[in-house]
Formats: structure tokens, C-alpha cells, sequence
């Protein structure tokens, strides 16, 4: 057993921030979403793409973290630590939504109060693991692979991500990554102008459909984020949180492209942003630094804050999603005072989630899993 220690680097502060900012446009995507007659009008109408943006992001800090440390360190060490670091929030965001499954009964969810809780027990028990449920196993019908907390099949693919990169696509020479990454890109570009809801949106049902578009969600960003640590080199970037804040923003509150008639138009949209956008947002985060004790406090609580508020929030979204559903016709103008309540609860369990078991549970894994 290996058991030297490795040197924690700086932080990218700004990327910290970044995640934080879009965690939050995340919540607002999942709060109006209901609210939207379809796909096309949706007010925060590309939220979903902040998705793909946390696979970048998350090679991106992979590489920066671990690619030069593989001589003091083994695979087994690098997934411990990344068990360490995720499965912690997996663990509570199942549990915490077995423990609200039976009060989301609505009619948008008429399996809920007709399933055993010895069945619920089993699916949270599955869910504790990240493994996909069966569609037999499917107790919300939403055709969801983790159903007591939607966001679980990210991670489940941030998993495969971590995995494939530590048994073998990290020693991968540059030029053989950007070649790697290229392929990726261009599938990703098929099945963005391709698809036939005019999107990249899937990757949460397990069937075959599903898990092509979640690979194939996951493999660009993820890799190129990988390669960008590599080759990148940052130079200073005057007030870069500000600026990629409002790139992040621009791209997730995009209206649709395109609409119905030209769907074709709305996937190179998307296409071009992961492909594009997102590596230029990270790589002119990588190049800034905050500027003040205020900007720099902003930076560590949206960071710290991201990843529970994304594990959490849509525990309370389906309590929201439930209500909307048995209002039907509400607007947002309606909808605004529970949408806000819904969010600012969010809030709060992620922060709670953080402090009180988050932070000691990891703590706590760390001398258990200690090499």
C-alpha cells in the first residue's frame, strides 16, 4: 500500500465560484421547467446544460489534481479518494428523498402511494450504490434510473468518467487524448444535430437510447477538460469571475434556437457551447484570481455550496413539482412566491447538508479510507 501523502494544490478560486453559479441556475431550471408548455419555452430555457459544464469542469480539476501524481499514487487510491469526495451527498440525496417519496403523491406520480415500503427500502438501498435501477424498479414513472433523487444519473456518469480515466485514458499522450477528444466531439455534434427532441437532454433512463446520450454527454466534456489542465496555459485575465459568470448565465438562460420548424439549429447551438464556450469559460477562469476578500469569500461559499446544493435541491423540487402539477394553468407570475420558497429551502439544506454531514462524514472517510 502506497502511503505517501500528496500535497493538496491551490484551489482554482474562480472555477470554485463558477460551479456555484451554475448549481444555482440549475435549482431555477428544475423550478420553472414545470411551469413551461414544452421543451421550447422554458424560461430558463438551457439549464440543462450546466451538466455538461460540471464534466468539464470536473477533468478540467481532475488533471490539474492528479495528473503529475500518479507515481505516488494508485488507482485504488485515486477512486477511494474520489468515494471520499462524492458518495457522501449520494448517500444523503437518496435517503433524504425516500424519506419525501410518499409525500410528492400527485396525480403527475400516480405509481407513489401504491408502492410497498419494503420496495422504496430497496430502490434507496440500490440508490446508497449509484448502480441504475431497473425500469421494473421504476417507483416515481418518470422512467428514471435513480427515482428518489433525479440528479443521481450525473453522478452515476461522473463515476464511469473517473474510472475510465484512472485505468487507462490518463496515460494517454496529448496528441492521442486531443485525438480521443476530437472523436468525442464529433459525436457529440451528431447527436446534438440529430436528435429528435433538437437537444442534448438524456441520459437518466437505463435502456439503450439513454445510455448512448449520457456517454456521449460525458466523454467530450469530461476529456476535454482533461486535455485543457494539460495544454492550457493561464495567463492573467482582468475580473474573469464576473466575465464567466455572465458567459455561464448567457449560455443556460439562452430561449431556444430555432424553435419547432428548425430543431437541427438548437442542437449546433448546444454543440457549439460545450464544445467551445465551455472550454473558453474554464480556461478564462483558470486565468483569473479573485480580486478582493469579498470576491474571494463569494468564490468559497458558491464552491463549497454547489456540489450539496445539487445533491439536495431536488428533493424539495419534487415537493414543487407536485404542487404545480395539482394547480394546473399556473403561471409564473403565480408560481413565483413557492418557486422562491422552494429555492431559498434549497438553500438552506444545502448549507445544512454541508456543515452538519457533508464535512464531518468526509472527515471521517478520509481516516477510514486513510492509505
Amino acid at each position: 500500500m502506497n502511503n505517501t501523502k500528496l500535497v493538496t494544490k491551490p484551489h482554482y478560486q474562480v472555477l470554485d465560484g463558477l460551479r456555484g453559479v451554475a448549481a444555482i441556475i440549475v435549482v431555477f431550471f428544475h423550478l420553472t421547467e414545470p411551469l413551461a408548455g414544452s421543451r421550447l419555452d422554458n424560461v430558463v430555457n438551457h439549464g440543462y446544460l450546466a451538466v455538461d459544464f460540471f464534466f468539464l469542469l470536473s477533468g478540467f480539476v481532475i488533471g490539474y489534481a492528479y495528473d503529475d501524481r500518479w507515481d505516488q499514487l494508485t488507482v485504488s487510491g485515486f477512486l477511494r479518494r474520489r468515494f471520499e469526495r462524492l458518495h457522501p451527498l449520494v448517500v444523503l440525496g437518496m435517503t433524504l428523498g425516500a424519506i419525501g417519496f410518499y409525500f410528492t403523491d400527485s396525480t403527475i406520480w400516480p405509481l407513489v402511494h401504491t408502492v410497498p415500503v419494503w420496495k422504496l427500502m430497496v430502490v434507496m438501498l440500490i440508490g446508497w450504490t449509484l448502480l441504475p435501477v431497473p425500469l421494473s424498479m421504476d417507483i416515481r414513472g418518470w422512467f428514471e434510473m435513480h427515482p428518489l433523487n433525479s440528479v443521481g444519473w450525473s453522478l452515476f456518469f461522473e463515476y464511469i468518467a473517473n474510472i475510465l480515466y484512472a485505468l487507462g485514458l490518463r496515460k494517454l499522450s496529448d496528441k492521442a487524448l486531443a485525438c480521443f477528444v476530437a472523436l468525442a466531439g464529433a459525436a457529440l455534434l451528431h447527436l446534438a444535430v440529430t436528435s429528435p427532441n433538437g437537444d442534448v437532454t438524456g441520459g437518466w433512463t437505463l435502456n439503450a437510447e439513454h445510455m448512448r446520450i449520457g456517454i456521449t454527454r460525458t466523454l467530450f466534456p469530461f476529456f476535454a477538460g482533461l486535455l485543457l489542465s494539460r495544454v492550457a496555459r493561464p495567463v492573467y485575465i482582468k475580473n474573469a469571475f464576473l466575465w464567466c459568470s455572465i458567459l455561464v448565465a448567457a449560455v443556460l438562460l439562452m430561449p431556444r434556437i430555432g424553435g419547432a420548424a428548425r430543431l437541427w439549429m438548437n442542437g449546433l447551438f448546444e454543440a457549439f457551447c460545450i464544445i467551445i464556450v465551455f472550454p473558453l469559460i474554464v480556461y478564462i477562469g483558470a486565468s483569473g484570481r479573485v480580486r478582493s476578500q469579498t470576491e474571494e469569500k463569494i468564490c468559497k461559499f458558491l464552491g463549497d455550496l454547489s456540489y450539496p446544493l445539487y445533491m439536495t435541491h431536488y428533493v424539495l423540487v419534487y415537493f414543487y413539482v407536485a404542487w404545480v402539477s395539482n394547480h394546473k394553468g399556473i403561471t409564473l407570475a403565480q408560481a413565483w412566491p413557492y418557486a422562491l420558497l422552494t429555492f431559498s429551502g434549497a438553500i438552506v439544506l444545502a448549507y445544512a447538508s454541508l456543515l452538519l454531514y457533508d464535512e464531518p462524514v468526509r472527515a471521517w472517510l478520509r481516516k477510514k479510507l486513510k492509505q
